[in-house]
């Protein structure tokens, strides 16, 4: 079965080729089209079910094969829709681990300095880590915004274009002094590439392999807690932007999601009270009781 074009954009294509190769092709591939029925997809998910695959890497799968076997029903290639009534995996997102501040401040202490920078960018200014690992000193538009046009792709390991977003789009994130200041040491100390790029590995920018030792590192020198990984720095961001009364929808926007009902799902936890402080608010402008 081959992707059709609307699965292989850059952004996507290597997650579309790992679900294809090795979930969908060596349960399905070897069947005629035709043979392809809203049952055989319903038993291959629960198959995925009870292989251990994920809720999140379900629905992915799910979604690729369907587009795959949509496209063949629309080309005519099959004489009925084949996923006609399954229903896509429920993906129950689990509770974000968020570390403490004083947690990301002993990582910062103990990571290397390459690390420590990556952490800064994500718990500072909401980056993911491959976009964290793209910081710019020219990207540094005012003292206090930093435009976020790219990322390394955590696969091919090269400059890609934001998650998201097509090529050439950015966003623009808050700049706290603090994250400003690091940039700049980091930039006096070991200076940059010509284009400005700050962490880079000696055949490239980057390199997996690189990563993994500084995070294994990194942790190993870190008290466990709750459950915390790279991407807790990133979740620290929001804790600390929602706590400190920045609207969701900044947040949202920040952080480069896709819908603010992502930022929502993932950190509902965070606004117990929201509803509470609201209604009070709109008190004081309403009529007193009789």
């Amino acid at each position: 079965m081959a992707a059709p074009a609307a699965l292989t954009d850059y952004s996507t294509g290597e997650h579309v080729d790992s679900s294809i190769n090795v979930h969908i092709v060596p349960r399905l591939g070897s069947r005629k089209l035709n043979s392809v029925t809203p049952i055989v997809v319903e038993r291959f998910l629960d198959e995925r079910e009870s292989d251990g695959v994920g809720r999140g890497n379900q629905v992915n799968i799910f979604r690729f094969l369907k587009t795959i076997l949509r496209d063949a029903y629309t080309k005519g290639a099959m004489a009925d829709d084949p996923v006609k009534g399954v229903q896509e995996p429920e993906y129950v997102r689990a509770q974000v681990a968020i570390p403490s501040l004083a947690y990301v401040t002993k990582a910062l202490l103990v990571a290397e300095e390459d690390l420590a920078l990556e952490i800064v960018m994500m718990a500072g200014c909401g980056l993911r880590s491959g976009e964290a690992r793209a910081v710019n000193v020219n990207n540094v538009v005012a003292q206090d915004v930093y435009r976020v046009r790219e990322q390394i792709h955590s696969n091919t390991l090269k400059l890609a274009k934001l998650k998201h977003r097509k090529t050439g789009e950015f966003r623009e994130v808050p700049l706290p002094r603090s994250v400003r200041e690091a940039i700049e040491r980091y930039a006096e100390k070991h200076g940059t590439t010509q284009d400005g790029y700050l962490l880079r590995g000696p055949g490239g920018y980057f390199t997996e392999g690189m990563e993994r030792r500084r995070v294994r590192k990194l942790f190993a020198n870190l008290p466990p807690e709750g459950g915390v990984g790279m991407y807790g720095f990133r979740h620290y961001f929001a804790s600390n932007a929602l706590g400190s009364g920045i609207p969701i929808t900044d947040v949202a926007e920040s952080m480069g999601h896709k819908s603010i009902e992502e930022t929502y799902r993932t950190y509902r936890h965070l606004m117990p009270g929201r509803i509470t402080k609201a209604a009070r608010i709109l008190d004081a402008g309403l009529w007193e009781a009789a």
